[in-house]
């Protein structure tokens, strides 16, 4: 068997319905923590949704770890540190351990605000992955 596994987590527009956390306490709605679904050893994320003028209603920052987030749908902004950008569909923010951050729908947004926010620790990425090996003469396994 190969080391691989599959969850599906739905359809953007679905994302809301999804009810979680890290922590049971502070669970809501429009949070999935896909890496409490799969076998993850050094990279974790969450897929989210806010409705227009929700807000994290904290702040947080990391020791370790380094997070990503890929903002999909909606209009929102974030607040890092002492300052405050605008994020849209296409926005990528890498967020590095120590500086404070939260997020939000922004009032206007035409529907829900959307990422996905992907967490790393552990080892430093080289910049060429050179674990990787290839193999061109393997045939492809699509049956068009």
């Amino acid at each position: 068997m190969s080391d691989y596994e599959v969850t599906r987590i739905g359809s953007l527009d679905r994302w809301r319905s999804h009810f979680g956390g890290f922590d049971e306490s502070r669970s809501r709605d429009g949070r999935r923590v896909v890496d409490h679904e799969l076998t993850m050893q050094y990279i974790g994320m969450t897929a989210n949704a806010l409705v227009p003028g929700e807000e994290a209603g904290y702040w947080h920052s990391h020791e370790r770890v380094e997070e990503l987030y890929v903002f999909l749908e909606g209009l929102g902004q974030m607040g890092l540190d002492d300052e405050v950008i605008d994020v849209e569909p296409g926005s990528v923010v890498r967020v590095g351990q120590g500086v404070w951050r939260t997020w939000r729908a922004r009032p206007d947004s035409p529907g829900e605000l959307r990422w996905l926010c992907i967490r790393a620790g552990g080892e430093e990425l080289p910049h060429l992955p050179n674990d990787s090996s290839r193999a061109p003469e393997r045939p492809m396994p699509w049956s068009d």
